[in-house]
């Protein structure tokens, strides 16, 4: 059997890592390096070319070449490069193949699955975009995994022992991510995470060129159009100016004449560390907007945090380290090389697939990077309009999980509704992004307010099992939606459902506790006023815990109810209801 190989498909530069000898490896290309430019490139000849060669290319040749097109992953865009047209997937497929190939000689045998790491905020569309490139490279895609995950995998594999909260600030070439978790004696808890797909180095190096070009009373749009020899580069030594910027006070940026021609003529601008701080301020500033969040959806103050890790090529910039040490007055982790560290998480991801021993005390659990639900009607003013979302699995959910809501029809006599099925945080779902949808007919004639419920299973690998029906109606509608795992075969998707049925809790379907609520209720008209309130308090509760889907949450609020028909003197509600302590 081929080993599964972790590759981090970077905007920038890409990696690959093979777990071997009880540890993961990092994987040389053709020239010796392990990083691999994430740049395309055709020519003359139509000859496709792939990294350093190509990165080399986009200088000279720039309508040739290209570069940051993960940020087109899950877009219907296309990109020309000498007269052909390529979708990102495409290109993206290109890069891997490469990897693949690097791969196979390094291993000496034939290499046809990988996990492949994605932003944490990538969407649904932008994970199956990457399955799709995986595929078109040959490989099959095990699994899907969110970069500061596989970045705190590495982290906690070296470091098994530790008890700490972290926090993951994954800086890449083109996104930005923030993950927080929990690291307990080799288990892996994500509490919740955040991030901007349109923000990165990249963003960094455009905005010292464009500081340039104004200095000289030219604007960087209009120039990238006019000399794209220029810009391109300009682009290239404000990215080495960028990196000198990394380990020394000053760098001196040459400025290309328009037709892209830099020689002993050319004029120098030069930058110190503290004006570059300044230019970039408002990208520092973004970035704090994603840390709030993922702290905020965590309930974690920055004094909570126990260690701050950086990730990706980007937080070598002493900008990040001082964001960090001002917001949480420490220093960041920077114990493994950022730009390394992702792909030797998806080393051990793969290692975890493959049950090896080097890994089996490591745990991990993932969350719901996205809000997953429904397509409603809301009433105002006696109109019913359309459009809106109602959530049912919340973002940073911990996975797998199982979520049930109850909704109800609009119309009199209304038999069957159109469930649409939504991802994002919007309000509206026209802002959101839609996954599918499912038809749920046999619905009883009557007035509105029938009763519809609609339940969501998710897991691990990106399947969405989404079931409706009417209760006491008997029949039930079910529709699975697998975008992101285009890769699996359908045995394997039967066999994740099948998995997804142990995680299910519905105690609502239990007529044992039907015959409770429906006890309760009679019982509701016949105590004192002073304790209907009291009855009243702790059915409600009993009723939203049995549609909640958590088994703590039921059991105590069922133990609650049950103790209070004891205190109102009612021994034995029901011959199937037993007193629980």
């Amino acid at each position: 059997m081929s080993e599964i190989v972790g590759i981090d498909l970077g905007t920038t530069n890409s990696l690959i890592a093979v777990f071997r000898d009880g540890r993961p490896q990092l994987i040389s290309n053709v020239h010796g390096d392990t990083l691999t430019p994430s740049v395309v490139g055709v020519l003359p000849s139509g000859e496709v070319i792939v990294g350093s060669p190509a990165k080399e290319l986009r200088v000279t040749e720039p309508h040739r070449c290209a570069a940051t097109f993960k940020r087109l992953m899950g877009q219907n865009q296309s990109l020309k490069l000498g007269g052909k047209s390529f979708i990102a997937p495409e290109l993206s497929a290109m890069v891997l193949r490469s990897l693949k190939c690097d791969a196979e000689t390094f291993l000496g045998e034939t290499v046809s699955e990988a996990v492949i790491t994605v932003p944490a905020y990538f969407n649904d569309h932008q994970r199956k975009a990457t399955r799709l490139a995986g595929e078109l490279a040959g490989l099959k895609v095990r699994r899907i995994v969110n970069e500061p995950t596989a970045a705190a995998l590495a982290y906690g594999f070296h470091d098994r022992q530790a008890r700490k909260k972290l926090l993951v600030i994954d800086l890449g070439g083109g996104t930005f991510d923030v993950t927080l978790m929990d690291v307990f004696e080799g288990a892996l808890e994500i509490i919740s995470t955040a991030g901007e797909n349109f923000l990165g180095g990249e963003d960094f190096t455009d905005r010292l060129a464009s500081a340039v070009l104004s200095s000289r009373n030219l604007q960087f749009e209009v120039m990238e159009q006019r000399n794209p020899l220029m810009v391109s580069r300009l682009r290239e030594e404000c990215e080495a100016a960028k990196r000198i910027l990394s380990t020394h006070e000053t760098a001196a940026i040459r400025i290309p004449d328009p037709r892209g021609i830099l020689d002993s003529d050319s004029a120098d601008f030069v930058i110190s560390r503290s004006a570059f701080t300044e230019i970039v301020r408002p990208l520092l500033d973004r970035l704090r907007g994603p840390i709030d969040k993922a702290l905020h959806d965590g309930r974690c103050a920055r004094h909570e945090v126990d260690e701050v890790i950086l990730a990706g090529g980007a937080t070598r910039m002493p900008a990040i380290a001082d964001l960090v040490r001002d917001d949480f007055g420490r220093i960041p982790c920077c114990s493994l090389n950022p730009d390394e560290v992702v792909a030797l998480g998806a080393a051990v991801q793969a290692a975890l697939i493959v049950d090896d021993v080097a890994v089996e005390d490591v745990v991990m659990t993932d969350v719901c990077p996205h809000t997953l639900g429904v397509a409603i009607v809301k009433e105002f003013g006696g109109h019913l309009e359309e459009g809106y979302f109602s959530p049912v699995i919340h973002r940073n959910t911990t996975i797998p999980v199982s979520r049930e809501e109850r909704y109800a029809t609009v119309h009199p006599h209304q038999t069957s509704i159109l469930l649409q099925v939504y991802q994002g945080e919007a309000r509206r779902v026209k802002d959101n992004l839609l996954l599918g949808q499912l038809t749920v007919d046999g619905i009883p004639p009557g007035p509105p307010g029938q009763p519809i419920e609609v339940r969501f299973t998710y897991d691990l690998n990106g399947i969405l099992e989404v079931e409706a029906y009417v209760p006491g109606g008997g029949r039930k509608f079910q529709a699975i939606l697998n975008h992101q795992s285009s890769g699996l075969s359908n045995d394997e998707i039967r066999e994740a459902v099948k998995r997804m049925q142990a995680i299910k809790f519905y105690p609502r379907d239990d007529l044992r506790n039907q015959r409770l609520v429906l006890f309760c209720e009679r019982l509701v008209g016949e105590v004192g006023v002073d304790d209907r309130d009291r009855l009243e308090a702790a059915l409600d509760l009993f009723e939203q815990a049995m549609s909640s889907g958590d088994r703590d949450r039921f059991s105590e609020a069922r133990r609650l109810l049950i103790h209070l028909l004891l205190d109102l003197g009612i021994a034995n509600p029901e011959p199937d209801v037993e007193e629980e302590s």
